[in-house]
């Protein structure tokens, strides 16, 4: 009988939200209902973190018609509450994770991607509360089956203990390509989780072409079960078990008006086709202009950031 052990995950890339003016102009077609919006991009990409359940809780409604609006084997990552998690002592956060995961998730079925629970920068780590919080986390809501990921921004948590803590629970830690927070790619859960926050506003595709390509055989590494070359881990960690992950890799903060352009020539890199849409390739991808990032940046100049 054939060994039927899938020998890579699956690779999906995508943007946090989809409501972003700057968007209107470079990426959303002229014209475009913004009731549209996320219809239209998620066809063009395969994954979208949602941001706006990391200031509040949203309702059932709001989660079933996200689902509806997007196409078969989409995805949404799901960033918790941030009252969850931004609090002194994380194992006292029961009530707050039932409640979140009660306030509509299962809405979305089998378009429930992971969830997010970002960390305050502050918030150093403590193996005896972390742990107490990972008690917390549930395998399943309902029917559906969870898988959980801890974005962790102190330096504190970039140490074998912790590691050996994140994968006892198989709790997924975000690498973030950035020089703001921690970044080690050491994989702790069953699932890869990356945050690529180096889009620039000088680079039409937000990262270079070549940067572009470097990701897209480090997303085929992870996929496949290799470590990819090139990316920081925790000095003296052992390594994960070697064995195909999925791969989230979404194009956060930077530039962010270049975030889903930089996506899709991730997706096109890899020759991946989002659902219901044409093949896509690097040349059929809009381009920006110097005139639509400076026009962009003018109209995002007092808004808060939300990464």
């Amino acid at each position: 009988m054939a060994n039927s052990t899938p020998t890579s995950g699956r690779i999906r890339a995508g943007i946090g939200g989809w409501d972003y003016e700057p968007w209107r102009a470079n990426f959303y077609p002229p014209g475009l209902a913004q009731k549209r919006e996320l219809e239209y991009a998620s066809r063009k990409l395969t994954a979208i973190e949602i941001n706006g359940t990391y200031y509040r809780n949203q309702s059932p409604a709001s989660y079933a018609k996200w689902r509806e609006q997007t196409p078969e084997g989409f995805m949404f990552s799901v960033k918790a509450l941030r009252y969850t998690t931004n609090r002194k002592v994380l194992a006292e956060a029961g009530e707050s994770i039932e409640k979140f995961l009660a306030s509509g998730l299962a809405e979305l079925g089998d378009k429930l991607g992971p969830i997010v629970w970002q960390l305050a920068p502050t918030k150093r780590f403590d193996p005896d509360d972390l742990e107490g919080f990972f008690k917390l986390l549930p395998d399943k809501l309902g029917g559906l089956a969870l898988r959980h990921v801890l974005d962790a921004r102190h330096a504190s948590f970039m140490m074998p203990d912790y590691l050996a803590l994140a994968r006892r629970y198989q709790v997924t830690t975000v690498f973030t390509d950035s020089d703001d927070y921690p970044s080690f790619a050491d994989l702790t859960g069953e699932l890869v989780y990356a945050r690529l926050m180096r889009t620039r506003p000088d680079l039409p595709t937000g990262y270079s072409p070549q940067d572009l390509r470097v990701w897209a055989e480090r997303t085929r590494d992870w996929a496949q079960g290799q470590a990819p070359a090139g990316l920081p881990g925790v000095p003296g960690a052992a390594a994960a078990p070697a064995r195909p992950r999925d791969v989230f890799a979404f194009f956060i903060s930077g530039a962010k008006e270049r975030a889903p352009v930089a996506a899709m020539h991730l997706l096109a890199e890899l020759g991946l086709t989002p659902q219901a849409t044409p093949q896509a390739s690097p040349e059929e991808v809009p381009q920006i202009t110097p005139a639509d990032v400076k026009k962009a940046r003018g109209k995002v100049k007092s808004a808060p950031s939300r990464v």
